[in-house]
Parts: C-alpha cells; sequence; structure tokens
C-alpha cells in the first residue's frame, strides 16, 4: 500500500482568536496614535536614543526608558520596496492589492526605524533618503493601521 492510500486528509477552517498585551509601554504608544495622530518615543537618560515603537529598557545601555518625546510625523525612508506578490494581509484578512509600496522610515527624532505603507508605487519617485510624512485614518482605533501610510514630501 502507498503511503497516498493510507494518509488521511480532512481540510477545515480553524478559527482561533486570542489577546496580545502590548503591555504600559505600547498601550501609551497606541494611545497616543488613537487619541491625538501623535507618535511617540522613549528616549535613553544614557546614550539618548529614542525607540520607536517604545519599549521599557535601552537595547544598548539597558537603562530603563522613563522619558517619553513625540516623534514624526516626518521621517527619511531608509529602505523601501514595491511589493507585487498579492498576498492575504494578516491584520484585514483580505487580500492586499498589488503594487504597493513599503519602506523602513526614521521619524525625525528617533533612533529606530519602523516600516510601513507608501502611497507610491512608481520605482522612479521612490529613494533611500527620500522625505516622507505619516497620513493618519480619520477614525483611529489604536494600532499601526492608525496609520493609513506615509506620503512622500517634494523636495
Amino acid at each position: 500500500m502507498s503511503r497516498e492510500e493510507t494518509t488521511l486528509r480532512v481540510p477545515f477552517l480553524l478559527d482561533m482568536e486570542y489577546r496580545y498585551a502590548v503591555g504600559q509601554y505600547g498601550r501609551r504608544f497606541f494611545t497616543e496614535l488613537r487619541d491625538h495622530a501623535r507618535l511617540m518615543g522613549a528616549r535613553c537618560p544614557e546614550c539618548e536614543r529614542v525607540y520607536v515603537p517604545p519599549r521599557p529598557v535601552c537595547g544598548i545601555c539597558y537603562r530603563e526608558l522613563h522619558e517619553w518625546v513625540e516623534v514624526g510625523p516626518e521621517g527619511t525612508i531608509v529602505g523601501w520596496t514595491v511589493v507585487r506578490l498579492p498576498f492575504i494581509d494578516p491584520m484585514t484578512g483580505e487580500q492586499r492589492p498589488v503594487p504597493y509600496g513599503f519602506a523602513i522610515i526614521r521619524l525625525d527624532g528617533a533612533s529606530t526605524s519602523l516600516y510601513h505603507f507608501l502611497d507610491e508605487t512608481d520605482e522612479r519617485k521612490i529613494r533611500v533618503g527620500q522625505r516622507v510624512r505619516a497620513v493618519f485614518r480619520e477614525k483611529r482605533e489604536g494600532s499601526l493601521r492608525d496609520i493609513l501610510h506615509f506620503r512622500l514630501l517634494e523636495e
């Protein structure tokens, strides 16, 4: 008997609900984003690195971070791509329309970068060093999706 003949396959969908606690720092970050369309970071008292999203301890000095600072909403592209392969967006469960721009962005005042969508897909218009600005949703819910995308700024 072959292996294929003895394998039983039962296709089914399994919904798994779960909750993820973002903690004290994540809660403040997302509350500021939701309530004030403001991006916040945490500054290290030793090396002065500003982490966005914020974290409770500096990854370099291992000091606790208690100082909150506003960053952005403008920043600089430090890496980018135009995605052309369709996939299911894990945040929505829907297929994301392609193509779309995606970038690593260093917000003004931040030492770290975050990944987010761009409003541009023309590869001739996007470059490392390009200035961008966050475009916030009108109705925000307290997640990174409250930033609709980053818009390229004219130079």
